[in-house]
């Protein structure tokens, strides 16, 4: 009762770090995608390039978020730019590793016949591979933007803003309501987003 009459008082306070929260992780996504995008072509025209980058931004993954925006404050300083670029490069390894294996997992007749037809590395990739990978590359979307959500939330350390917010906060100054409310929209949002997307997911053929 007591954390419904929380949400009724302050409304706007959590309708704001929703929101907050929604545009950081969108931007970071966005900007996600397009330089694994860019990555995965490098990749595809350069396997040892394409090996040294996963295996960069693997290492990159396996760093404790926390510590890897720590490790970026005295680069970039606190707030959102940093959080974006944080989560960007987090962001990589998982999109990397789904991209790659997607284009390389079409079928090689497939890709023998396209080539036998004359078709150049770039029309192979923007018109045979990246057709047939739309299922494998969509689910690194979807794991992305899963793993942006709960990031973010870490992101309220270094004065980002988001639903993170609401929890540092709550936690000192002991506003268990506070806390509560951040832990329940993050949860939510996760669900939410992912139960949309896998619905999505499956009508992909």
């Amino acid at each position: 009762m007591e954390l419904l009459q929380f949400a009724q008082r302050n409304y706007s306070l959590l309708l704001r770090a929703l929101s907050e929260h929604i545009q950081m992780v969108l931007i970071s996504l966005i900007l996600s995608i397009l330089l694994a995008g860019l990555l995965t072509i490098v990749a595809m025209f350069f396997k040892r390039i394409g090996t040294l980058i996963t295996h960069l931004f693997s290492i990159v993954y396996s760093v404790p978020s926390i510590a890897l925006f720590a490790l970026m404050i005295p680069m970039l300083g606190i707030g959102r730019n940093t959080a974006i670029t944080v989560l960007v490069l987090y962001n990589q390894f998982i999109l990397l590793r789904n991209f790659i294996t997607g284009l390389n997992e079409v079928d090689p007749a497939i890709v023998e016949a396209a080539t036998g037809m004359g078709m150049t590395r770039t029309q192979l990739i923007f018109k045979v591979r990246v057709p047939l990978s739309l299922k494998p590359i969509f689910v690194g979307m979807r794991l992305a933007l899963i793993s942006t959500i709960a990031v973010a939330v870490i992101a309220a350390f270094i004065g980002a803003g988001g639903i993170g917010l609401l929890v540092t906060i709550g936690l000192e100054t002991g506003n268990n309501n506070r806390v509560l409310w951040g832990v329940i929209l993050s949860a939510v949002l996760g669900i939410v987003v992912n139960a949309t997307l896998v619905f999505i997911e499956k009508k992909i053929n």
